[in-house]
């Protein structure tokens, strides 16, 4: 069955609407509503707004299309009327992916080709899907997310992030990367990739239905985030680090004061008596410093915190910023991209090496120092699951770091039925 875009093309099709006609009925319509209804409303409507906003769409869409001779008929003057509700009022055919209409989406991409596809959560694949938005619906639907950040994508500015904010429907919200045409062949709308964030937070008992991990090794986690263990979650692209990381915050005592750095802000930490630190880029054309993971690390350790929860760490200053604050007493957690354990200690290293002219054999060293704990997370059988938990060593081993396996995942397992093996106890 074609979607709401579909609809209005066989529409158009049918009667003959051409595209100047067309722009003419939704022109004259959207100045008929911008005169009817107050900016204040347009831009923050209750239910009830949306309902007579609704209605008067509906209503001018039948009188215009009947001023030029044009019947589509009921049905499809009812899909043009939700569509050109949506586009006054929300996020266009972004409110078909996004809650309430759609929940079981964990990721949206949009190609510079004009291709749309979605990755259904718990999934590790993309699928295309029937939705065929024009370049000047992504780019208004962009500008709209994006205006009220105060960023704008252009050929100077041709990346941005940005984020998709909460909603009463999507408490979570998400993160936006987007690229301008120029440097994202073959450019006919700018490519954007929109991250959502779970809409609640990340239960234990959530990952253990979805076999991520065993209750042994869940309890084992649970007393290390108890006990303030240091941990470092490490996996490679759509692993569920992060959603890993969110759901052992839960074991934190209550009582714990949790500061949380992030870039951009994802962890969702139930409690009160959380504070969140989010670093910033620095603005295009001004002179205000960026404020980065390394800086809200060092402020955090002036915050008398518990427990320090870092988002994702990218470079060797946030590394190294991180591993100092380790080392000196505080108790934390954070993640890093990498496809392995040995993988993750050699690509800490290179990065501090690179950005903060650490010595390979002091990075090892901090990094044992200052982790107690990696939890790798990794894809098998295209579900995600915890691949192995070790204990890091405090001394070197040959100038590296030495990992103690403590559980990892049997590779002959099944989809269905996941193994794990227990090769030495907890330290």
């Amino acid at each position: 069955m074609p979607g709401i875009l579909g609809l209005y093309d066989t529409a158009t099709n049918v009667n003959n609407l051409d595209e100047t006609t067309r722009s003419e009925v939704f022109n004259e319509v959207i100045d008929q509503i911008n005169h009817e209804f107050p900016s204040t409303v347009l831009q923050g409507p209750s239910d009830a707004d949306r309902q007579r906003i609704r209605e008067r769409v509906e209503a001018q869409i039948s009188a215009a299309l009947r001023k030029r001779n044009c019947r589509p008929g009921v049905q499809l003057e009812g899909a043009i009327a939700e569509e050109l509700t949506r586009r006054i009022l929300g996020l266009g055919f972004l409110d078909l992916l996004l809650p309430p209409a759609r929940t079981d989406i964990s990721e949206i991409t949009i190609y510079s080709s004009g291709l749309l596809q979605i990755m259904l959560k718990g999934s590790v694949r993309w699928e295309s899907i029937d939705l065929h938005p024009g370049a000047g619906e992504i780019w208004r639907v962009l500008d709209r997310l994006i205006g009220p950040q105060n960023k704008t994508l252009n050929e100077t500015n041709p990346s941005i992030n940005a984020k998709l904010p909460a909603t009463l429907h999507n408490p979570g919200g998400g993160r936006i990367k987007a690229l301008h045409p120029v440097i994202a062949p073959p450019g006919r709308n700018p490519s954007i990739n929109i991250r959502l964030y779970e809409q609640k937070p990340v239960k234990p008992d959530w990952l253990l239905e979805r076999g991520m991990m065993s209750s042994e090794m869940m309890d084992l986690l649970r007393k290390a985030m108890e006990g303030g263990k240091r941990i470092l979650i490490s996996g490679g692209t759509r692993t569920g680090k992060t959603t890993l990381l969110s759901a052992l915050c839960n074991f934190l005592p209550s009582i714990w004061r949790i500061v949380k750095i992030e870039d951009p802000e994802e962890i969702w930490v139930d409690r009160p008596t959380v504070q969140t630190v989010e670093a910033r880029p620095q603005a295009v054309g001004t002179d205000v410093r960026p404020y980065t993971l390394a800086d809200g690390v060092d402020d955090a350790m002036r915050m008398s915190p518990d427990y320090l929860v870092i988002g994702e760490v990218r470079d060797g200053i946030a590394a190294m910023s991180l591993f100092r604050a380790l080392m000196t007493g505080h108790s934390g957690a954070c993640t890093f991209h990498a496809d392995s354990p040995r993988e993750a200690a050699r690509r800490l290293a290179t990065v501090m090496g690179a950005d903060a002219g650490v010595k390979p054999h002091e990075a090892n060293q901090m990094i044992s120092d200052a982790v107690d704990l990696l939890v790798q997370i990794g894809i098998r059988h295209e579900v995600r699951r915890v691949t192995a938990i070790s204990n890091i060593a405090k001394d070197l081993k040959n100038g590296d770091v030495f990992f103690e396996p403590i559980y990892r995942y049997i590779e002959e397992s099944s989809a269905k039925e996941p193994r794990w093996e227990q090769v030495n106890l907890p330290v």
